[in-house]
């Protein structure tokens, strides 16, 4: 099973209207891709995450994912130190 038929499986089980196709698929890993590699590896699952509630009260996927994108890069180049979990989380 590829990963854009896992994702329409999903969809289907999940009763979501909505198609997914494969620039979904890639738009979604390059996103986590980015989110882990700039900010910190446990971002990557919240970032799509994000991603998602904001493409679900209508944001445009590939404009939402771009400006998430550009977010995460530029935590990199700007030198901050690499995100953490909190605290709090057990």
């Amino acid at each position: 099973m590829t990963l854009t038929e896992w994702a329409q499986h999903v969809c289907a089980e999940l009763e979501l209207q909505d198609e997914i196709g494969k620039a979904d698929v890639d738009r979604i890993l390059d996103l986590a891709k980015d989110a882990a590699h700039s900010v910190a590896r446990p971002a990557a699952p919240l970032t799509t995450y994000l991603l998602g509630i904001a493409v679900g009260r209508g944001a445009d996927p590939e404009s939402a994912a771009a400006l998430i994108s550009r977010l995460a890069l530029a935590q990199a180049e700007d030198g901050e130190e690499r995100a953490r979990p909190d605290s709090s989380r057990p």
